[in-house]
């Protein structure tokens, strides 16, 4: 099967969606927290996706969303962060 490089990124993005899409109080009661979980990438192949909510210090209590996938026993891996702010 070809692997497509870009599709790590893709998922990675989609999964960053996702991640930030929980309302402000949810995310600040997980915080911090992460979670790693195997998931399907649009080709079908595995991939481990490690999403983590960390406090941020600029600007203060701000929230940090990051997501890493990687192949499953492989060395290639994308990432993708977004920073929550309380006031949106």
């Amino acid at each position: 099967m070809a692997v497509n490089d870009d599709e790590l990124s893709v998922v990675a993005l989609e999964e960053l969606d996702a991640a930030c899409a929980l309302p402000w109080p949810d995310i600040k009661k997980i915080t911090p927290w992460g979670d790693t979980f195997t998931g399907v990438a649009p080709s079908g192949r595995e991939v481990e996706i490690e999403r983590r909510y960390l406090w941020a210090h600029d600007p203060e209590g701000s929230v940090s969303v990051e997501i890493e996938v990687r192949d499953v026993g492989g060395t290639r891996s994308a990432e993708a962060r977004a920073l929550i702010t309380p006031h949106g």
